[in-house]
C-alpha cells in the first residue's frame, strides 16, 4: 500500500500549476501519484510539462495515462500529417510555441517517448483511473478506446462499474472549478488551462490542492 495514492488533473501545459502542486505535495519514493493525462496543448509550456513529469518519475512512483490531446500529439508527430490541421485546432498550436517551432518535427523526441509509455488505465483495490470515460458493465482491459480516451460525460454519466471501485477520471472539464463527486465516479478535471485550477486529490485521506495557471494556491 503507497504512503499516498495522488491523481493529478489534466495539466494542459499550465506549468507553473503543476510546480506549485508538487512543491506543496512533495511526493517521495513511497507515494503514487497517477497523472490523468491531458498534459499538452491549450495552455502555454507543455514543453515545461513534459519535462517536469519525466524529473518527478526519477523520485516517486508516477503513473501518467494517456489523454486524447496526448494521443493526437502523438500520431501527428510521428508522421500522421493528415491529422495535423485537426491537433492544431485542438491547442496544437500553443503546444508547438513552447518548443519555438512551427512543425511537429521541432517536438523533442524523447517527450514523444513519454507519452508512449503512457496507459490507458490504471486499477487499485479500491479505485480505477481513465482518462475520459468508462462503460460500466466492462473490465478494464475490455474498454472501448475512444471511451477511455475522448468520451466526455457530458454525453455519457456511467453508472457505477461492476467492479464496484470508485473511478477517477480527467477531461471533462469543470469549470466551477470544483470537483464533481458522484460517489462512485471522481472527476478531477477543474479546467486549469481556462479559469480554473489545477487539482490533485489523495484519494486514501481525501485531502486537495489546487493552483491556478498562474502558479497561485486556492484559499
Amino acid at each position: 500500500m503507497p504512503r499516498r495514492l495522488i491523481a493529478i488533473g489534466d495539466i494542459h501545459g499550465c506549468l507553473a500549476a503543476l510546480q506549485t502542486l508538487l512543491a506543496a505535495i512533495d511526493p517521495g519514493p513511497l507515494d503514487t501519484v497517477v497523472a490523468m493525462g491531458d498534459y499538452v496543448d491549450r495552455g502555454p509550456d507543455t514543453c515545461g510539462v513534459l519535462e517536469a513529469l519525466g524529473r518527478l518519475a526519477e523520485r516517486t512512483r508516477l503513473v501518467p495515462l494517456l489523454g486524447n490531446h496526448d494521443e493526437m500529439m502523438l500520431k501527428v508527430c510521428r508522421g500522421r500529417g493528415d491529422l495535423f490541421g485537426d491537433w492544431l485546432a485542438y491547442g496544437g498550436h500553443a503546444t508547438l510555441a513552447s518548443y519555438h517551432t512551427l512543425m511537429p518535427e521541432g517536438v523533442w523526441p524523447w517527450h514523444l517517448d513519454f507519452l508512449e509509455t503512457c496507459r490507458l488505465s490504471y486499477e487499485t483495490p479500491r479505485h480505477f483511473f481513465v482518462h475520459a470515460n468508462y462503460r460500466p458493465d466492462l473490465p478494464l482491459e475490455e474498454q472501448p478506446r475512444d471511451v477511455l480516451l475522448w468520451e466526455s460525460l457530458k454525453k455519457r454519466q456511467p453508472a457505477p462499474h461492476a467492479s464496484g471501485k470508485i473511478a477517477v477520471l480527467g477531461h471533462t472539464a469543470q469549470k466551477t472549478g470544483e470537483i464533481l463527486d458522484l460517489g462512485h465516479l471522481v472527476c478531477i478535471d477543474t479546467w486549469c488551462y481556462g479559469d480554473g485550477w489545477l487539482t490533485a486529490l489523495d484519494l486514501l485521506e481525501g485531502r486537495v490542492w489546487q493552483a491556478d495557471q498562474r502558479g497561485r494556491m486556492r484559499g
